[in-house]
């Protein structure tokens, strides 16, 4: 193979790669050695070359000699996340010898190969989540992999070996359905508090509903923001309008209320269910 300049194979493999990977793709020790005096690419660590534009949490992840974990994967990924964690989570897989002089960070350890410049599979981002982020986190990027369609049945029965025992309920009770992670913190919390709710109903006349409580109660939840006067707004609100002609009660829940304020949402709807007589 003949010559390849570092910089254009470091762009072709995603900005950060091995020097294995490199050599494979006919990069030379001595253009290694002129791109790092040229500042063309940069060295994280003994064996890994990055490009100076590469993401920094990546970079740092290698620099420990593992990739970016848990919550900040999540994203990476796609995947509906709460929060990411200021300091940085790095997976060093089953195996390594994390660099820590540098700063600080979270090092997680659990089963599988690393692939430097590549965040944790989702299975493992998930499963750090559920140990940094808590529950609720994990439940609500539980559900938008599974919306995207990001974890096969090889990757749950993963999970369901490396779950905590009293934790394994939430596979089972995670859909795939959920529109939003709002959706699935909502179904998760009424949930632990022994309110049953049907999700993804349709009602002729109002469309498809996030959920619906006994026979007359709907609950939306509402994640958009700058929404009031919008065309959306307005849309919603006929709807209510058409779902109160028939006899329906709703609440309408914003992103704030879900995650800042739970206890308000919990009580509105305790309260609509005592109004509408629901058990």
């Amino acid at each position: 193979m003949g010559f390849a300049r570092a910089d254009i194979v470091l762009r072709r493999l995603g900005r950060i790669a091995r020097t294995s990977e490199l050599r494979r793709m006919g990069v030379t020790e001595a253009e290694l050695t002129r791109a790092v005096r040229a500042g063309d690419i940069i060295r994280p660590r003994q064996g890994v070359y990055a490009l100076p534009d590469a993401p920094v949490d990546a970079v740092h992840a290698a620099e420990h000699g593992g990739a970016v974990g848990c919550s900040a994967a999540g994203v990476l990924h796609g995947l509906w996340i709460l929060e990411v964690p200021p300091e940085l989570h790095v997976w060093m897989g089953g195996a390594g010898t994390p660099r820590l002089d540098r700063d600080a960070c979270r090092v997680h350890w659990d089963e599988g190969t690393v692939r430097v410049g590549h965040p944790a599979p989702v299975r493992n981002a998930l499963l750090q989540m559920l140990g940094c982020a808590g529950e609720d986190a994990f439940f609500a990027a539980l559900e938008s992999a599974l919306r995207q369609a990001l974890l096969s049945v090889r990757d749950m029965a993963w999970l369901a070996r490396h779950l905590p025992l009293d934790r394994r309920w939430l596979l089972a009770f995670a859909r795939s359905d959920a529109d939003s992670g709002l959706e699935s913190l909502i179904r998760l919390r009424l949930h632990r508090i022994g309110i049953i709710v049907r999700s993804q109903v349709v009602i002729e006349g109002v469309g498809e509903v996030d959920f619906v409580i006994g026979d007359r109660l709907i609950i939306e939840a509402d994640g958009r923001e700058n929404h009031d006067g919008s065309a959306a707004r307005v849309k919603d609100l006929r709807r209510d309008a058409v779902a109160s002609a028939l006899g329906y009660e709703t609440l309408r829940f914003t992103y704030a209320m879900v995650v800042h304020d739970w206890q308000t949402v919990e009580d509105a709807v305790r309260g609509a269910m005592t109004r509408l007589a629901i058990c």
